[in-house]
C-alpha cells in the first residue's frame, strides 16, 4: 500500500467519522470559536464568527453531510 492509498483510507475514515458525528464536530468548532472570542475579549468576534462558519462549510463539503 503506497502513501496515496494510505491517505485515501485515512480520508475515508475521516469522512465516515464526520458523517456519524457531525453534530459533535460542529459543537467543537463552536466551542473553539467561543474560547478564542473569550481570550481576545470579544475584540475579533466578527472574524471568529466568520471563521466558524467557513470551517463548518468546509467540513460540510468534505463530509458531504
Amino acid at each position: 500500500m503506497g502513501i496515496g492509498d494510505k491517505f485515501d483510507a485515512l480520508k475515508d475514515k475521516a469522512k465516515d467519522a464526520l458523517g456519524d458525528h457531525g453534530d459533535k464536530v460542529d459543537q467543537g468548532v463552536d466551542k473553539a470559536g467561543d474560547f478564542a472570542d473569550d481570550k481576545t475579549g470579544g475584540k475579533y468576534s466578527d472574524q471568529i464568527d466568520q471563521g466558524q462558519e467557513k470551517a463548518k462549510e468546509g467540513l460540510d463539503r468534505f463530509g458531504q453531510r
